[in-house]
């Protein structure tokens, strides 16, 4: 098995090169508005309490080493990278999945950040922007999650244009503006780019266009259909740049389609995702990969036989600040297969 990318060291490191730049950019002015999915958030002086519902948010603040910030986290995948676990023992974790709206506005927050609508959007599961706005705590919502999607339809949504790592460096540079902190947000966005280019050229080394991928995020059941990840989600993105083909071809984000369809396609390269959270028993990835093995339908598809089946961070198939993490991940497999190297 190819092995795993080190987040945590590629934070450690970034995180220390930072601590070498502090901010020289130009001050933010307040108030700040800032136009985001849809509607206009005014800031009159950078927020000193956030409750961040979503990993990436989080991981971003404290990127933008803004942890002391942080009074609350909700809605986690994985682990938090290793530079912050000491940083991150101390804020309160509202809940692992979806917190209630009594516990986020218990924290007395000048700010809440969301990744997804689903949680705080028209219909969120947490609270809606109008139940916060009508408290005077401002929202602020990763673009990834509506720039260019349609929530209404219920579940993950469905992307109308293509997800970008654009909208990514987006929410960093304007978190970064709106926290007063922007020199830190260029030196982040400068570094993703970096590492994004040089998976590129490596992949474009050994040439990666011809080979398949399918992307199984979880199931409801470990031996129902799966969710897969679409053709305009991050999965279909870290793909894209490589050259490597998605199998699936749907614009949903994680439609369920049947094992005997994705076996038909037959991918050179499964990624199982690999995450903390326990909703559905596939979220498991041992358990995937002992399906993979014994049931009659995946166990004949060459990407098992060959053993080129590869375990994503979850969060890297989703749009977040991880997802620089699986196109490293995927150019890996990517040299592997050519190389023709067994895991």
């Amino acid at each position: 098995m190819i092995s795993k990318y080190k987040f945590a060291l590629a934070v450690g490191v970034f995180a220390a090169g930072l601590a070498q730049f502090p901010s020289t950019g130009n001050a933010t002015s307040y108030p700040l508005t800032i136009e985001n999915c849809g509607r206009s958030v005014t800031f009159d002086k950078a927020p000193e309490r956030v409750v961040s519902l979503g990993q990436s948010n989080t991981e971003i603040l404290f990127l933008l080493g803004l942890a002391d910030k942080v009074v609350g986290t909700a809605v986690w995948f994985n682990s938090v990278a290793e530079q912050y676990r000491e940083a991150n023992a101390k804020i309160p974790r509202l809940a692992d999945n979806d917190p209630s709206f009594e516990s986020v506005v218990g924290q007395k927050p000048d700010l809440v950040t969301n990744q997804y609508q689903w949680h705080v959007g028209p219909n969120g599961a947490v609270g809606t922007v109008d139940q916060f706005s009508e408290l005077s705590i401002p929202v602020y919502t990763a673009p990834a999650d509506c720039v260019g999607k349609d929530n209404s339809t219920g579940g993950d949504g469905t992307r109308i244009d293509a997800f970008s790592m654009d909208l990514i460096y987006q929410t960093i540079t304007e978190m970064a503006l709106i926290f007063d902190v922007e020199q830190r947000g260029a030196e982040l966005v400068a570094d993703l780019q970096a590492r994004e280019q040089a998976a590129r050229d490596r992949v474009s080394a050994v040439d990666g266009n011809g080979i398949s991928a399918v992307f199984w995020f979880s199931s409801a059941e470990i031996d129902v259909d799966p969710f897969v990840a679409g053709q305009k989600g991050a999965p279909a993105y870290i793909a894209n740049v490589l050259g490597v083909r998605n199998v699936i071809e749907s614009d949903d984000e994680w439609p369920k389609v049947g094992w005997e369809t994705i076996a038909r396609s037959n991918p050179d390269i499964i990624a199982i995702g690999k995450m903390d959270r326990r909703r559905f028993p596939a979220d498991d990835w041992e358990l995937k990969m002992k399906f993979l093995q014994s049931d009659p339908v995946t166990s004949q598809m060459s990407a098992v036989k060959n053993d080129h089946v590869i375990v994503f961070d979850a969060l890297s198939m989703n749009p977040t600040i991880r997802t620089i993490d699986g196109i490293e991940k995927l150019a890996q497999a990517v040299e592997d297969f050519r190389a023709g190297v067994i895991n």
